[in-house]
């Protein structure tokens, strides 16, 4: 964590360790609605906080850190990052600003998992379900309720074709 943190924060000292970042960021992710780019750990972290309690001073994103707390300036550098790559927006009151989130925890997950298929699975989610069970020891009682699952989704759209 701190890891990244710091290195955000070190871009704002370093316009050539700028411009090698922004050369190696991850790609962007593809989905159906709009791309979306993947987030640094620190940046999933901030934006975490901001999903669960809404719209946030600084000061409130800081509080949610465990100890050691990062520094203030480190946490308010990431989030204008995440306003600049268009999940954060803001509200000014005077010299103070409310950040809020413009892009759900459910587009992002949604996203970030379509491209963790893509790349881990080769976009099979067959391969992802065979993982799953084979590797995770998955006791018998989750593995009928995801049948379960399966199932139902099954049937939903079973009917949906029939209607």
């Amino acid at each position: 964590m701190y890891i990244c943190i710091i290195n955000s924060l070190s871009l704002n000292f370093n316009p050539k360790l700028q411009e090698r970042v922004r050369e190696t960021r991850k790609p962007v992710m593809e989905t159906d609605e709009k791309p979306i780019r993947e987030l640094t750990k620190a940046e999933e972290q901030i934006m975490h906080i901001l999903w669960n309690k809404g719209a946030s001073l600084v000061h409130d994103v800081l509080i949610e850190f465990p100890d050691p707390k990062p520094a203030y300036n480190t946490v308010s550098t990431i989030i204008r990052i995440l306003e600049q790559k268009g999940f954060v927006d803001h509200k000014a009151y005077g010299r103070t600003h409310e950040y809020f989130p413009v892009i759900s925890k459910k587009e992002y997950t949604r996203s970030f998992f379509r491209s963790f298929v893509s790349n881990y699975f080769g976009n099979s989610y067959k391969s992802l379900a065979s993982f799953f069970t084979a590797e995770e020891n998955l006791s018998v009682e989750e593995l009928e309720s995801i049948r379960q699952l399966m199932d139902e989704e099954i049937n939903k759209q079973k009917n949906e074709s029939h209607e």
